[in-house]
């Protein structure tokens, strides 16, 4: 199969910023990230930077794309969550080859939803499966080109759930998606009211990819994790900047001193500041480190995984916490819903309630780092 060549984004990422700047609101409103933004992704090259580039992709190294998202995330952190989802592609790696040179024909740029949890039973006929029910927390449903649900595994995927690969046409989207935080994404529940799916556009979510580029030995559900940990960054550093920027503001209208002249709001300023910047330099450093081991030809080492799955857990928690202390900070100001702190406020708590993203993930990093099996199923 011949490669094919890539063509460049036809956009820049300052311009996508400047639009989400100003249609921020509205995605929160209608929650959802319309498609006419989606199409702004595209053309700035965020849905191909997980295409392989036998079909035209970039295979983007996780931390230079983990950086577009931190971006779009200081902004808008619904947007952020929505745009993480252009790393998906590396699960359709696993796709069959014939199969994923369809789905590429018409280009690169292909967004992938998937609603996989809870999994469910199909039945096994000749050729495939007949697919029913209902799957939650589909993110960016409403803009996708395909959509994935979960499936029970059988003997063939050594009992790994599967992912039946749809069009958006054969699925319902029940709007749902009624939160306090991250209302942009369009998590809604996905249903399928009997549909056959061939064996070819199913695959092992996690599985062994049929394309051998280096992204694609990269720990697929480690950087799953990683793409929605790296919103909080971006929400952490909207919220510090912001109390930066109030902080040197002029003295308030009691006469009281300006905030940046008060020592507990430098203190607390600073101590975040530093948290922050820590995590996310571990955060990179181990996203690095894994990508050159792949690169290598070597596969990653279990502590090597868990460590992303560490420092995604502690990124999206110390994100969080910046934002708590900005918010504490900014005190009476910060409780109107005009103020963007709530927003910054409400979006990162979200972050950190993903499963990928609890406090057992702590526990699953250290056992394997001290050579104990990890309690969690599925962890490396």
């Amino acid at each position: 199969m011949t490669e094919v060549l890539a063509t460049a984004p036809l956009a820049t990422l300052d311009h996508v910023l400047e639009v989400i700047a100003e249609r921020r609101q509205e995605f929160g409103e209608q929650k959802f990230v319309p498609r006419e933004i989606i199409s702004e992704f595209k053309k700035a090259g965020i849905y191909r930077s997980a295409t392989p580039k036998r079909f035209g992709g970039d295979g983007l190294p996780p931390s230079e794309f983990l950086r577009i998202i931190e971006q779009i995330s200081v902004v808008d952190a619904s947007a952020g969550w929505v745009a993480s989802f252009g790393s998906a592609n590396v699960y359709l790696a696993a796709l069959p080859l014939d199969s994923q040179s369809e789905l590429y024909a018409a280009g690169p740029d292909i967004a992938f939803a998937g609603g996989l949890f809870p999994v469910q039973k199909a039945e096994r006929v000749s050729g495939g499966w007949n697919v029913a029910g209902e799957w939650k927390f589909s993110s960016g449903c409403k803009g996708a080109d395909v959509l994935g649900v979960g499936l029970v595994g059988n003997e063939e995927s050594q009992g790994k759930p599967l992912t039946a690969v749809l069009r958006p046409e054969d699925v319902e989207i029940a709007e749902n998606w009624d939160v306090i935080g991250l209302k942009g994404t369009g998590s809604h529940d996905l249903r399928v009211h009997g549909k056959f799916v061939k064996d070819e556009w199913t695959f092992v979510r996690g599985g062994q990819p049929t394309v051998d580029e280096p992204l694609y030995r990269y720990p697929t559900v480690a950087y799953a994790a990683q793409v929605l940990a790296v919103v909080n960054l971006g929400a952490g550093r909207a919220a510090l900047d912001y109390a930066i920027q109030t902080g040197s503001g002029s003295t308030g209208i009691t006469g009281a001193p300006k905030l940046a002249d008060r020592p507990y709001y430098r203190v607390d300023v600073a101590k975040a500041e530093a948290e922050l910047r820590s995590a996310r330099a571990f955060f990179y450093e181990i996203s690095d480190e894994v990508y050159a081991t792949v690169e290598a030809g070597d596969a990653a080492t279990d502590k090597q995984k868990a460590l992303l799955r560490l420092a995604s857990t502690h990124v999206a928690k110390v994100g969080a916490k910046a934002v708590q202390t900005a918010y504490t900070l900014s005190g009476t100001a910060a409780i109107y819903d005009t103020n963007p702190m709530q927003r910054y406020l409400r979006d990162a708590s979200v972050v950190t309630q993903h499963a990928f993203l609890g406090d057992a993930i702590y526990d699953g990093a250290g056992a394997v780092l001290m050579d104990v099996p990890p309690a969690i199923p599925a962890f490396l």
